[in-house]
């Protein structure tokens, strides 16, 4: 399984439509990846299309933090 990529755009979107169920699952697939010792990546995509990465998750912790916050606005 390679590493993971979560379009933050699309966390948005989800959190403006209270995508709970749709969150729930990037979270998890994003935590079975880090339990394989595999990064989770965070990326935004530019007003050209293309994508750049802003950020990388290597623990649970990480994650924790992370779905804590995303969580936080819904």
């Amino acid at each position: 399984m390679p590493e993971y990529t979560i379009d933050v755009s699309k966390i948005e979107e989800l959190q403006m439509t209270s995508g709970i169920p749709e969150l729930e699952k990037i979270f998890l697939t994003a935590q079975s990846t880090i339990v394989q010792g595999l990064p989770v990546i965070l990326e935004r995509k530019n007003a050209d299309g293309s994508f750049y990465k802003f950020d990388e998750l290597t623990t649970e912790a990480d994650l924790a933090t992370y779905k804590e916050t995303v969580f936080k606005y819904l």
